[in-house]
């Protein structure tokens, strides 16, 4: 499944959130003991500066993302973006029970093709989402066209386990034994949260997606880990 390239990857990848999309929030809250809105607010931080404007969270899901910035003074709007279909009536619901549907908006739409103007957002964000792209090259030109000089785009995903140590082990065992198993129970679909951990061990390292938005034409790159450096955390800024 991870060998999947280009459309193969995306028709695969976009079926299979559809698929889980009702599942998604619980399984993301058992999978991280809740801690998946922790690592949101801080990455939230990270990416705003001093500009008021609109900001994009690309492959949005259930818009968790998205909604940590609506009520920032900085923010005038979220778009929340994604190419699961099923993901964005789940968004919206939560927009409107927080009662911020009229600041914003829930757009299907390819992280590869964004749908908007150059120079158009303050911040462009993407929350374990970057490594489902079947081209993270084209994916990082396009949040770097839609962002205005001096915006910034924060990355925050799973990236592949580093430590060969004890923990390592658990921690690898965790995602390929009991992660599948959580999820045939919970959302009643093993093969995605198979998909999972392939995923994150076909997933580039921090350093080289760091490396790899520098190519592309990010400044300011600066990057950490979280959580047993389970979960990395990249900011760029457009020049």
């Amino acid at each position: 499944m991870v060998n999947l390239n280009g459309n193969d990857k995306a028709r695969y990848v976009s079926g299979m959130f559809d698929k889980i999309a009702e599942h998604y929030d619980l399984m993301n809250t058992v999978m991280s003991g809740g801690m998946h809105h922790f690592w949101r607010k801080r990455a939230t931080k990270l990416g705003l500066g001093s500009m008021n404007g609109a900001v994009l969270d690309v492959a949005t899901g259930t818009g968790d993302f998205a909604l940590e910035f609506v009520n920032n003074p900085l923010v005038e709007r979220v778009i929340g973006l994604d190419f699961a279909n099923n993901m964005i009536p789940i968004a919206k619901k939560k927009a409107s029970s927080q009662g911020v549907s009229s600041k914003s908006d829930w757009v299907l739409g390819d992280a590869l093709n964004l749908p908007f103007s150059d120079n158009h957002f303050i911040c462009v964000t993407v929350g374990f989402g970057m490594r489902n792209f079947a081209d993270k090259h084209k994916a990082l030109e396009q949040m770097l066209r839609v962002l205005k000089p001096g915006g910034k785009v924060v990355i925050l995903d799973i990236v592949p386990i580093s430590s060969s140590g004890l923990i390592g082990k658990l921690m690898k065992l965790y995602f390929r034994g009991l992660v599948p198993i959580m999820g045939a129970i919970l959302a009643q679909n093993k093969e995605a949260y198979t998909y999972l951990p392939e995923s994150v061990e076909g997933y580039l390292a921090p350093k080289d997606l760091a490396q790899l938005m520098e190519h592309v034409g990010f400044d300011g790159i600066t990057y950490g880990t979280m959580f047993m450096k389970t979960i990395a955390f990249h900011v760029g800024e457009k020049e």
